[in-house]
């Protein structure tokens, strides 16, 4: 059968990609080893967090699926370091798994263009270093003009709990074994990554009156700009519970260390650093007296929660001790248990910023695949991979962010430029340009795009630019300048403000941390003409207004600088200042500009600035 669009594995990347590709007109083939877990969520029951938040959000400014999936299925919404300033908030929402994974089955069922089958991939097909289609476990061969991988965890997958082993993908689902295999064939550079997850208690064996309860957000704000704000409003929040680790949890999980899979050298893949498990977490951290655990409800009905921060690969038996000893879950019943998980895993500097392979054409890589831990990141690279795929089908120009437009661009470039030997997360750290990619903003960042490629209809497009519009009208009011006359200086003292001495814009005065909306009001009454959320904007852009121009300035010098080209008779190692890693890549790689030679991996902003200032002086 002949495909435009092959889409290998059912989890968030894949439903990113199929759904993306079938949206953009090509017949697409979505191929899973089972199709009722299309959409699991196989650890945690919780989208979003701090800079995972950002992703969501541009992943649904693009067109894509999982920020509508998430205000659909979502039990509690919140916005993580509300307190702090808005670069580095983040909004993380509670789902009901199973109303999650219905959800986005369904879609993938219904959804024209895409069509769904139930298989394993056993091998790629291979021909003139293309890919043109894959062979499965029944010996059906599909071909296509694209293959898009997004395995997760299910290349050579093996679970572990204490010294049990077992070849699963997920617990309790097939591996695919031979993929593995088939992508080594090419000459695609592989590695073994580790993730785990934590045991799932039977809610009514919990005691919540001897926890802290953490409830959703009043005013609660959905992850799409899309959804129907008046139904969002009148969901129904269910509440988190806080509990704690403590001496004797310690005591018991040190005890067995000589019984964990992580410190016996059964697990030989890398875990990831900023989620280790619990008894990671003892061994690394034995100054603290405790650790926080947060009580989670998997579905509407409450009945199994997640213990988040007690991911684990210890043996039944000191699981269900460990639990016992923390305060409100002595009587605690494990329904299942926590286990790690070992994966092959393709090495992201074997891709090109499209996401495809630098060694078989039309192979496309997206999701845990590529060395990242999270749905957040996994639906972001499957969002990618699909468009890319559809434009290269259509021989049209690919579809890149930069690492200033957007969270995405910072994953992306992060991966196949530098590559990663642990699970990558994605944080606020990483993007430079963080004050101005934030997750309120993702809709006027980036809908365009989403647009151009027909991904977002235009009902949606003519909002964001009706808000984008009373955006730029209040930022306008507020350029302005008013005098330190008797009524100003009054009005100042009235709404607790420091009085000016001199002439000064409305904008300086604005951009004061002391300075709320309700003050924007009355010194601004024109604002109260703007929607809530395009004040929203104003305020905020008032209070960065200083930073964002001088990031704004920074990209621009940093887009010219890029174009600078590199003098083929250039001798690096005569280069003062560079280190020898760097004379060595550079010399290998031979990048023609300085923006080829900033996208080589282990290539640091401090070595590209050096050769910019040699290359200058070269050139006076």
């Amino acid at each position: 059968m002949q495909y435009d669009v092959i889409v290998v594995g059912g989890g968030h990347a894949g439903i990113e990609a199929s759904l993306v590709s079938a949206r953009m007109g090509k017949r697409t083939l979505l191929i899973t080893i089972l199709a009722e877990q299309i959409g699991a969520t196989s650890c945690n029951p919780a989208v979003g967090g701090l800079a995972k938040g950002h992703l969501v959000k541009e992943i649904d400014a693009l067109g894509g699926q999982m920020g509508l999936l998430t205000d659909e299925s979502g039990l509690q919404f919140r916005i993580l370091n509300e307190t702090k300033g808005p670069a580095v908030r983040g909004s993380r929402a509670q789902i009901d798994m199973d109303v999650y994974r219905i959800i986005a089955r369904n879609l993938c069922l219904t959804t024209p263009n895409l069509e769904v089958k139930q298989e394993c991939v056993e091998e790629l097909i291979v021909e003139n270093e293309t890919v043109i289609g894959i062979r499965t476990h029944l010996d059906n061969e599909y071909r296509a003009k694209a293959v898009i991988i997004t395995t997760g965890t299910f290349l050579n997958g093996v679970v572990h709990i204490g010294t049990s082993k077992q070849s699963a993908g997920r617990y309790g689902e097939f591996p695919s074994l031979n993929l593995s295999k088939s992508l080594q064939r090419q000459e695609i550079r592989m590695g073994r990554l580790k993730t785990g997850t934590t045991p799932r208690i039977d809610g009514s064996s919990i005691d919540f009156s001897v926890m802290d309860e953490q409830g959703g957000d009043e005013d609660p704000i959905p992850f799409s700009f899309r959804t129907n704000r008046e139904k969002f409003s009148s969901k129904k929040q269910l509440p988190c519970f806080i509990a704690y680790t403590n001496e004797e949890t310690h005591s018991l999980i040190e005890n067995n260390f000589h019984r964990a899979p992580l410190f016996t050298g059964q697990i030989e893949g890398t875990g990831p650093r900023y989620c280790p498990s619990i008894e990671d977490k003892v061994d690394r951290f034995r100054d603290k007296e405790r650790h926080h655990l947060f009580i989670e409800p998997q579905t509407a009905e409450a009945t199994e929660f997640y213990i988040n921060g007690m991911s684990t690969s210890l043996p039944p038996d000191v699981q269900i001790r460990m639990i016992q000893s923390v305060k409100g879950l002595e009587n605690a019943r494990i329904v299942r248990y926590g286990y790690a998980i070992e994966y092959d895993y393709v090495d992201p500097t074997e891709l090109t910023h499209t996401l495809e392979t630098k060694k078989v054409k039309n192979l496309y890589c997206a999701g845990q695949i590529n060395g990242t831990t999270g749905y957040e990141e996994a639906a972001a690279q499957g969002l990618m991979a699909g468009i890319n795929a559809s434009l290269k089908i259509e021989n049209k120009a690919p579809f890149v962010l930069r690492r200033d437009e957007a969270y995405i661009g910072v994953l992306i470039d992060d991966l196949v430029t530098k590559g990663t030997k642990e699970p990558y997360r994605m944080f606020t750290s990483r993007a430079e340009y963080r004050l101005l990619l934030r997750e309120d903003n993702a809709d006027l960042r980036l809908s365009r795009y989403g647009h151009n490629l027909g991904l977002l209809e235009d009902v949606f497009m003519e909002e964001v630019d009706k808000k984008r519009a009373e955006v730029e009208l209040g930022m306008g009011y507020l350029k302005k300048s008013v005098t330190p006359n008797k009524e100003m200086i009054a009005f100042l003292a009235s709404i607790d403000e420091e009085k000016i001495n001199d002439k000064t814009e409305l904008l300086a005065i604005v951009s004061r941390k002391s300075f709320t909306l309700e003050k924007l009001s009355l010194l601004v009454p024109e604002i109260d003409t703007l929607s809530q959320e395009a004040k929203g904007q104003v305020l905020i852009g008032a209070k960065y207004y200083r930073y964002i121009e001088k990031q704004l300035t920074q990209i621009e010098r940093m887009k010219s600088m890029m174009d600078i080209k590199i003098p083929s008779d250039l001798n690096f190692s005569s280069i003062s200042g560079l280190g020898s890693e760097a004379i060595e890549k550079f010399e290998h790689f031979a990048p023609p500009t300085l923006d080829a030679a900033s996208r080589i991996s282990g290539i640091t902003p401090a070595a590209i600035e050096i050769l910019h200032i040699y290359i200058r002086m070269r050139q006076k």
